[in-house]
């Protein structure tokens, strides 16, 4: 489809549907870049970044550089026409975005010039954000700050968590990719400048992100335990060890000992459920994980622990 060369940029598995789709629609692709190889796990044996392993499916040529002069160099070599950039995880210097002559474009899972940065769909989450979107645009020196080629807005389901919509966000990102690169090619492509003073940002998820605060409301609570399912967790303690929730949604109280109750306090133990007081209404708790032990229905966890309504979490 494209005659003029491009080179692919990416790493993360957000990344995999875009690259699938430029290699399934017979784009010219000179190489595909990816991060190096790290250790992973607890036995930090190297791993594949998802994109090598997708380059190496389709006998792609492949390049995994060190450095960003690494980068500039294997792309003067390349001397590709565009530049598709997608879950890389570097920031392109303005030498590396001078190069192609049509431009270097990124797909970015916000709504920009909402949500700019590493994480942003864990964090539009975080925030019970409704609505969220892919946003492609050329790349300029200032991250994902550059003129927008189009957008696609979504609904997200109260009950979609991280792995969820990051997914459908990659699914839809890579066909937006397919519109904005037949635009470029065909020289109509728009240029929106991005508005700075609304721009609000994404930054990668600290540990502190992970911990349940029960003295927050319940729906923060649990727009928390989406953000962080199904990596990293969010977490608190039970009798010393640490306990991850995994699904959990907000209800009413429904009495004043229940209203009144301590945050953290479990108010009611039901045959699926643990119902945990907060600032604002409970958290009712229908998958968790204890320490050591495998992610389970809250059913079969009080199958074998004997928690008691007034014990606390935390």
């Amino acid at each position: 489809m494209l005659n003029n060369t491009a080179v692919f940029l990416g790493t993360a598995p957000f990344a995999l549907p875009s690259l699938q789709m430029m290699i399934e629609n017979n784009f010219s692709l000179a190489g595909i870049i990816t991060r190096p190889d790290r250790p992973a796990g607890r036995g930090k044996k190297i791993s594949l970044p998802p994109v090598k392993e997708m380059a190496l499916k389709y006998k792609q040529k492949l390049f995994q550089p060190h450095n960003k002069a690494e980068l500039e160099s294997i792309l003067r070599d390349l001397k590709p026409q565009i530049i598709v950039c997608v879950a890389y995880g570097m920031i392109l210097p303005p030498a590396v975005l001078a190069i192609p002559p049509l431009g270097a474009i990124n797909v970015h899972p916000s709504l920009l010039p909402a949500y700019r940065g590493a994480a942003p769909v864990q964090r539009v989450l975080l925030a019970g954000e409704r609505e969220t979107g892919v946003s492609v645009f050329f790349m300029s020196p200032k991250m994902d700050a550059g003129d927008i080629i189009l957008q696609e807005r979504v609904s997200i389901d109260p009950e979609e968590n991280f792995g969820m919509l990051y997914n459908r966000l990659a699914v839809l990102g890579a066909e937006k990719l397919l519109e904005a690169l037949k635009m470029i090619i065909g020289g109509n492509a728009p240029r929106v400048p991005q508005d700075d003073e609304k721009a609000t940002y994404a930054p990668p998820l600290s540990p502190e992100d992970e911990v349940i605060v029960w003295s927050k409301d319940a729906r923060s609570i649990a727009n928390q335990v989406r953000a962080l399912d199904p990596s990293p967790g969010a977490y608190t303690y039970y009798r010393g060890k640490r306990l991850k929730i995994w699904k959990a949604v907000p209800e009413k109280q429904s009495n004043a000992a229940e209203l009144f109750s301590y945050p953290g306090t479990i108010c009611r133990v039901e045959k699926d459920s643990l119902a945990v007081s907060t600032a604002k209404d409970l958290l009712k708790i229908y998958e968790l994980q204890l320490e050591g032990k495998k992610r389970m229905a809250t059913g079969d966890f009080l199958k074998g622990y004997s928690l008691q309504a007034g014990e606390k979490l935390g």
